[in-house]
């Protein structure tokens, strides 16, 4: 793989260390603002929602910038909003440098997914999203813990003053090892589009049934995940000091689902995109009805992790393939696509506990969804121009 997506990979992680670690240290965020657990929570939220908005807005609004300059310009926000959080002396200044740092995610992975597969050959642009995307779930795995060790035993504003320090890190990478618009140009890589072209390629019905997969797909995996904690403690038994050990695992299995399911669909696209959705749809279900055994609940934790993930490169492909040409917006709408799946399945999970049918109810609503998601697919694979066989490369016009 070329040493360019190792500095979009420092990106990833930056970003998904900003994006989760919030989670172990809205404790001591909450005591330090002198405001409630749940005030602190919208912390996540208010991230979650500026990252749907970001991933449009930004993306459309830099067609026209080359794109190494547009990721150079991302984690100059990114970088400023993780400071602001650092500095921040009041709750309301938190939450803008959660907006200001959210507003890079979407558009920095939808324009980073556009130049991983670009800079490398056709068969391998799935894996080379996949490495990206590795800087994410390696946030997950080691960043979350030891952030959360961090800002607890040296205060929650050192780990975003360590986050702030990744991101200069990144951009140093990015501006090192990406190469430049004009050396690229002689391949079809001029790195531009106007924002006319990008908007066209949502007239495709395929791209919109594949953001469609997207939000369904991803959103099972969250509908499970999102009260995965309540899972564990009041229906497997486990203590709560376990649990966090327990979402490293689980974080295991999304970085080698990751991996896994950026080299599968390299080999063959659809053909993975329907195994993954199937076996996640599958494996939620069966936590649902294995949950009550410890040992069967760490598996079941590791290959939820590990299908859910596997996901990710191929319905990031799929969209790009369908708007190929203009994939920019298309590939931004996308990662939106993936937070409102987030949205969607944390709000149904909650509505089935709410409704009083057991902690492993949200289980059963995510694999509803991802079932749900598996049905548009083999929809969207048999309408007419819809099946991507393997051996057939991405068009050119992809990196365009």
């Amino acid at each position: 793989m070329p040493v360019a997506l190792l500095a979009l990979a420092i990106g990833g992680f930056g970003i998904g260390l900003t994006e989760f670690v919030i989670m172990g240290l809205l404790p001591e965020v909450a005591d330090d603002f002198a405001v409630s657990e749940t005030t602190a929570g919208y912390l996540i939220s208010g991230y979650a929602l500026s990252v749907a908005v970001g991933a449009i807005a930004l993306t459309l609004a830099l067609t026209r910038v080359p794109r190494k300059t547009a990721l150079l310009g991302l984690m100059v926000l990114f970088i400023l909003g993780n400071l602001i959080s650092a500095l921040a002396p009041s709750y309301g200044v938190m939450m803008t440098g959660r907006v200001v740092a959210a507003l890079c995610h979407g558009a920095f992975f939808g324009i980073g997914s556009v130049v991983a597969a670009q800079l490398v050959a056709p068969d391998r642009k799935a894996s080379a999203i996949a490495f990206m995307f590795g800087g994410l779930t390696l946030a997950n795995v080691l960043g979350v813990p030891l952030g959360t060790f961090l800002g607890q035993a040296a205060g929650w504003r050192s780990t975003f003053w360590a986050i702030t320090v990744i991101g200069v890190l990144a951009f140093v990478g990015i501006a090192a090892l990406v190469p430049a618009a004009r050396g690229a140009e002689a391949a079809g890589m001029s790195g531009t589009t106007s924002a006319r072209s990008e908007l066209a390629a949502f007239r495709s019905p395929q791209v919109w049934l594949s953001i469609v997969v997207t939000v369904l797909g991803y959103g099972g995996m969250f509908g499970g995940f999102t009260y995965i904690a309540f899972t564990l403690t009041e229906v497997s038994g486990f203590a709560a000091g376990a649990v966090p050990w327990l979402l490293v695992l689980f974080g295991v299995g999304l970085f080698v689902g990751n991996v896994w399911g950026g080299r599968a669909a390299d080999r063959d696209l659809v053909r993975t995109l329907l195994a993954v959705l199937a076996a996640l749809t599958v494996v939620l279900a069966a936590f649902a009805l294995t949950a009550g055994s410890k040992p069967l609940t760490v598996v079941a934790l590791l290959l939820m992790g590990g299908v859910g993930f596997a996901t990710v490169p191929g319905l990031q492909m799929r969209v790009m393939h369908f708007a190929s040409t203009a994939p920019t917006l298309a590939s931004g709408a996308n990662i939106a696509a993936f937070n409102v799946g987030n949205a969607l399945g944390a709000w149904l999970g909650g509505v089935t506990l709410a409704a009083g049918l057991g902690y492993t109810s949200p289980l059963w609503a995510g694999a509803a969804i991802t079932a749900l998601g598996l049905v548009v697919l083999v929809v969207a694979a048999k309408a007419p121009g819809g099946e991507l066989r393997a051996g057939v490369p991405v068009p050119a016009a992809v990196a365009a």
